[in-house]
């Protein structure tokens, strides 16, 4: 791929913990992440984000990083990172990796030394008065520590806050691109990218945030071909853009598009926002249909409400799977089809529903925890993938281990083995899908087209045209000579409700 390969990029997003097992503990790791490369080459995708590798003591999921320079154990070695990140490369496979800035972890050298010595708090934020924020997990985002002062986290309080008014960690995090970059890494990812900076009353999108991203770009643009992609939420989008102005960011997720509900006005609305917030400061656009913080697409979709907050999770509330499996293709061939780089969750291409019945003593998201036991998590996105065979744990890892999550037994109809040779599966939709996709899709632009108030139509700079019923009536298709792809079948020529069809001119 060329220079500018991360326009029009497939990604594929591994939650390393749960893809694939290596030595049989029940927790994934990089042998099984390396044995499954071939897989993820035959599945057509450019690039793998993975979430973080690092030693932690998983207070949230890795995401409480005690070393920025080292693998977790449970995970493989540093030795083995480099490996992978060359095997790879030779399957012509870029590697991003997750960098996590705003926090760091209670176990780090950094804080240790910060409860022993006062002087060297300045790298977090200790007061000897905690303020009235509130942890975004719930609860206070205070703790107070022995000797009497409070730390922030506005996370877990296994996260406490690095301070970036302090130069160290400047110099700290530039240290830490360079040493991944000089390992192979492709690009970073930057979670919770809009919260670094605090002032008195705010901690959310201030301005100083920006000059902290051009001095990581200059540092990115020292290597050939490196990116840094933001996980920015942000409702305003037109501060949205700002992180994607030529001397930032690369790329950020696109969530108006992720939380957006089934509904046909309110998707062309999302996709035309995006598509103006993006050539405003000549940025490629992301489609994301779910994350790892986020209910699988399937549930989702077969909801009443089919949109998506954080602040409105609706755990548990009654979905209809079929119709969600159905919506599901639909939305991953719309995805796949709009200008710009595609994320693909690992699951999505097996149709994978949310877990909701996770035993309440095995769930770990801390917010579980943090909410009184009132908010189930995150954990049901997060279940081990299904691989092969006709009970748990499916192929996972060798032997019979159970794996750190438990997967439902019905799961024996999505694994890989089972969806792999029927032309009908999620799985050779994706496979259809992304080796299509390569050819004709991508960066670019697109032309809407009219086909009524519930059909998204548009054709691609390549002369594709995609055409999305959402509408409770079959539709005609436009003019065209050919189907290329659909996500179901078609009724006498006419495009069916909650269906997809890609078409050559």
């Amino acid at each position: 791929m060329s220079d500018t390969w991360w326009r029009g990029a497939a990604i594929y997003q591994v939650y390393l913990r749960s893809f694939a097992d290596g030595n049989g503990d029940g927790v994934g790791d990089l042998a099984g992440l390396r044995s499954r490369l071939p897989y993820l080459s035959d599945l057509g995708i450019n690039a793998i984000w993975l979430n973080p590798w690092y030693p932690s003591p998983m207070a949230d999921g890795g995401y409480d990083v005690a070393d920025y320079r080292d693998v977790e154990p449970v995970f493989g070695t540093l030795e083995e990172a480099e490996t992978f990140i060359e095997e790879a490369h030779a399957l012509g496979i870029r590697i991003i990796i997750d960098v996590v800035p705003n926090h760091s972890s209670t176990a780090s050298a950094w804080f240790q030394e910060a409860l022993k010595d006062r002087s060297k708090r300045d790298r977090f934020w200790f007061r000897d008065e905690p303020n009235d924020w509130r942890s975004i997990f719930g609860g206070p985002a205070w703790t107070q520590v022995e000797d009497g002062q409070w730390y922030l986290h506005l996370f877990d309080p296994g996260q406490p806050d690095f301070n970036w008014d302090n130069p160290d960690v400047h110099q700290e995090f530039h240290d830490v691109l360079r040493f991944w970059f000089d390992r192979g890494a492709d690009g970073i990812r930057i979670d919770s990218a809009a919260l670094l900076v605090k002032s008195a009353s705010s901690f959310e999108d201030l301005d100083g945030v920006h000059d902290i991203y051009r001095s990581w770009r200059r540092v990115a643009d020292e290597y050939d071909e490196r990116i840094l992609v933001g996980e920015v939420w942000l409702p305003d989008q037109e501060r949205f853009a700002r992180y994607l102005r030529p001397d930032e960011l690369h790329t950020a997720f696109n969530f108006d598009f992720l939380a957006c509900p089934w509904e046909p006005a309110a998707l062309r609305a999302s996709i035309s926002l995006t598509l103006a917030t993006h050539a405003s400061v000549g940025a490629p656009p992301t489609w994301v249909l779910s994350n790892h913080d986020v209910a699988r697409v399937v549930t989702r979709y077969g909801r009443a409400d089919t949109s998506w907050d954080h602040g409105a999770r609706r755990d548990g509330a009654p979905s209809d799977l079929e119709l969600g499996h159905r919506r599901a293709r639909a939305a991953a061939l719309l995805a796949m089809a709009l200008p710009g780089g595609v994320y693909v969750y690992q699951g999505e291409e097996l149709g994978l529903p949310e877990v909701d019945d996770i035993p309440d003593h095995l769930r770990q998201d801390p917010m579980w925890t943090r909410s009184g036991h009132t908010v189930p998590g995150r954990d049901g996105c997060r279940v081990p993938l299904p691989w092969a065979g006709d009970a748990p744990p499916f192929g996972f890892g060798p032997g019979t281990g159970e794996p750190w999550l438990p997967q439902p037994p019905e799961w024996k109809e999505l694994t890989v083995e089972a969806q792999a040779g029927d032309p009908g599966s999620m799985l050779t939709l994706y496979r259809t899908a992304l080796r299509l996709r390569g050819d004709r899709l991508g960066d670019g632009s697109l032309t809407w087209l009219d086909l009524g108030p519930e059909v998204l139509a548009f054709t691609r700079d390549s002369g594709l045209t995609c055409v999305v019923n959402l509408g409770a009536e079959p539709v005609r298709l436009p003019p065209h000579e050919a189907v290329l792809l659909q996500s179901g079948s078609l009724v006498d020529g006419s495009l069916p409700s909650d269906t997809a069809v890609w078409l050559t001119p």
